[in-house]
């Protein structure tokens, strides 16, 4: 009877400890506590991440930046190891992977597959292999102040969860368009941690809009030609190759990313593109480094869309497992051609979709019809569930539609300290100069230049066209010369180009150089122009030409003074003129150094 008593004494002592373990052992998720309907909030999140490192010699929780609403944002770092410290790591000889999820954070899938995979490896020990040869960084949310603009009606496309988050940060930005101008605080630690660990590979969670269609999963790669040849065909033949056979054995058929050519419309073909960087993928482009954009399909319901992201990105870790040492000095041997060899052959710095080149595949969609809305006017799309077969062309070849030489180094007026301060948001080197130059360089005058009526992600958009100018600059002390002999040369040329894909120039940053600010009294103008059409008889042809081509000008008077105020010594040379310049001799970027 003792000895029973005893038992049983011994047995409720035990209990918390045999309930601890159990609990620790199975760690379920909130997600997996809801029945699969659910996404947690910001602070059970946190608590899990926590969770995760205390039960886990595995796991490290930190943070690497604040957002504006005073949110800190997760990091969590994975390593069998126990190696948390970015040099520790890469002497190791591991891959770096960074995965983050809620970017936009209505699109939850990637952090609760996230959040269970990592519990699957360092608790359960079911996939502890993928951290043979792997390092990896999770950030569980990232648009954090948007996660907490909790509530059911976020995503009127998408079936599931109950609630999520907003797509934009607190100030309504779209932080997935802002890793190359780099206005938001969320993306500027971003870059931080990104320079601090120079990823080897990145993955980006999403949940995508559009067609209806059978795929649960849909990716990006950039695989049209605008990486390093040896990292493409990686991706392609290798990487894509290995992860779409194994997607299949679970179930799980991809595509890449579903972009009709009419939107909507599956029969009328996909389309690709070279992804710009000032999206997460298009910026890992820049830096050459592999990355993969993950978007499940809306349609499905939360559960299947987070069980295929979950086995997305575990078939991922397995084939960078695989070719960890491959991938290593790949995106090395990228890095050491960016600094010695990039200058050397004209540089694209934009892309095009060839609308001649296709290949043909087959296309698992539904059937569907469509027809004139009476209502609205526009084709409306009727989706069945009957699940349908299309053999439709896939666009999926791209070819550099504008490119640049770049210099030696491009310098800076130090008056232009934005756009200077964004070199050091992005880790890019360059000094400053210490006496007043002289100095012939290139740069570009622009033309036909016009604003987006709208703004678009706060700023006031220009397009322009560009031609090339040499010109005599006197350069003040403290102009920025920024040396393009450094492994960043990509992201400057992204930046500094003004016509390259979403450059700075692009996003409004040098739109002061578009006004005029002069301007010539009429009863002047009347009398210069009419002594310089005596001077020189050929601006009367040339004014006749202006006059026949465009109608508009022709018709105001204006304009016409305005066009022989262009003409006076009086006009403002540095109207409409790239205050950036470019030297190709490497000898001067020396001497300014001294």
């Amino acid at each position: 009877m003792k000895e029973n008593r005893f038992i049983l004494v011994l047995l409720l002592m035990l209990f918390p400890f045999i309930y601890c373990s159990a609990q620790q052992t199975t760690m379920e998720t909130f997600y997996e506590k809801s029945g699969f309907r659910e996404t947690p909030r910001y602070d059970k999140t946190i608590r899990f991440c926590k969770q995760l490192a205390q039960a886990s010699p595995w796991v490290h929780y930190t943070r690497f930046g604040t957002s504006l609403q005073g949110r800190d944002l997760p990091l969590v770092i994975v390593d069998k190891r126990g190696n948390f410290d970015p040099q520790a790591v890469h002497n190791s000889n591991n891959a770096v992977v960074l995965i983050q999820a809620c970017i936009h954070a209505g699109e939850p899938d990637g952090k609760d597959a996230g959040l269970m995979l990592i519990r699957d490896i360092v608790i359960s020990k079911k996939y502890e292999n993928l951290l043979d040869n792997v390092t990896l960084l999770f950030i569980p949310i990232l648009n954090v102040d948007g996660h907490e603009r909790f509530g059911p009606g976020n995503r009127i496309n998408q079936n599931g969860p109950a609630e999520a988050g907003w797509r934009t940060n607190a100030l309504n930005l779209n932080l997935n368009r802002d890793y190359l101008k780099a206005e938001t605080p969320e993306i500027k630690s971003w870059l931080s941690l990104y320079q601090e660990w120079l990823p080897d590979f990145f993955i980006d969670c999403h949940v995508t809009d559009g067609a209806d269609f059978q795929y649960v999963i849909t990716y990006g790669m950039e695989t049209c030609g605008d990486m390093d040849p040896a990292l493409t065909r990686w991706q392609s033949d290798e990487f894509l190759r290995t992860v779409d056979i194994k997607m299949k054995e679970s179930g799980y058929p991809i595509i890449s990313y579903v972009s009709f050519r009419n939107w909507h419309d599956p029969r009328s073909g996909l389309e690709s593109w070279a992804t710009p960087p000032m999206l997460s993928q298009g910026y890992c482009m820049v830096q050459n480094r592999p990355s993969l954009l993950i978007e499940s399909h809306m349609l499905k319901d939360y559960k299947t869309r987070v069980t295929a992201t979950y086995e997305m990105l575990r078939h991922s870790l397995e084939v960078l497992n695989r070719d960890y040492r491959k991938v290593i000095d790949m995106v090395r041997e990228s890095d050491k051609f960016t600094v010695g060899e990039l200058r050397k052959t004209p540089f694209p710095i934009q892309y095009e979709m060839s609308e001649k080149d296709s290949v043909m595949i087959d296309f698992l969609g539904f059937e569907y019809t469509s027809e004139k809305s009476a209502l609205s006017g526009g084709q409306w799309f009727k989706y069945t569930n009957k699940p349908a077969v299309f053999r439709i062309p896939y666009f999926n070849k791209v070819f550099p539609s504008i490119t640049a030489m770049l210099p030696e180094a491009y310098l800076i007026p130090p008056e232009w300290k934005e756009v200077i301060d964004k070199l050091s948001v992005h880790g890019i080197q360059y000094f400053t100069t210490k006496k007043e130059t002289r100095l012939k360089v290139s740069s570009y005058r622009f033309r036909e230049v016009t604003f987006k009526p709208i703004p678009y992600e706060g700023r006031q958009i220009a397009s322009f066209k560009c031609d090339t100018i040499l010109e005599e600059v006197t350069w003040p002390v403290g102009t920025i010369v920024v040396d393009m002999n450094q492994r960043s040369a990509k992201v400057i040329a992204y930046l500094l180009e003004p016509m390259a894909s979403t450059s700075l120039a692009y996003w409004g940053f040098f739109n002061t150089i578009f006004e005029q600010k002069e301007y010539a009294e009429s009863y002047v103008m009347e009398k210069m122009a009419r002594e310089m059409m005596e001077k020189d008889p050929d601006i009367v042809v040339e004014l006749q030409k202006m006059k026949t081509a465009d109608p508009k000008f022709a018709q105001s008077p204006e304009m016409i003074l305005n066009w022989f105020y262009e003409r006076t010594p009086y006009w403002d040379h540095k109207f409409n003129v790239y205050p950036i310049g470019k030297t190709f001799d490497k000898s001067v970027v020396e001497k300014l150094k001294n």
